[in-house]
């Protein structure tokens, strides 16, 4: 079974990705809610996936993506956005984020998202 490591500076966003991820039968290994603590879990339990929100307080999504990739450079990340970041968006592309999600989420996209980052 797939663990991933949510990443969100919102709670209610950490726990309405959680509930799609365990409903569509994955694993959470940890939550972060700032790109250090990204960083820091990714290390401690090496998630098979993360999902990465872009604005966040302390270290952004953009600066942990890059770090996480520094640390292992297969790690498997999406990055989640809101609309209007399509710049940071086309960034994290660049510097290896596998796909995003835009916000609000929807549970076929995460599910379909999770499903094509995993068979890479």
């Amino acid at each position: 079974m797939a663990k991933l490591l949510i990443t969100d500076d919102a709670a209610f966003m950490r726990m309405t990705l959680k509930k799609m991820v365990t409903d569509a039968g994955y694993e959470v290994a940890g939550e972060a809610e700032n790109g250090q603590q990204a960083v820091d879990l990714y290390h401690e339990h090496r998630p098979d996936l993360v999902t990465m929100d872009i604005t966040m307080p302390e270290m952004n999504g953009i600066e942990a993506l890059e770090k996480i990739k520094h640390i292992d450079p297969e790690a498997k990340v999406i990055m989640c956005s809101a609309m209007g970041q399509q710049s940071m968006v086309v960034d994290a592309i660049q510097k290896g984020a596998i796909d995003f999600i835009v916000k609000p989420f929807d549970s076929l996209r995460i599910k379909e998202a999770i499903e094509k980052a995993l068979s890479r």
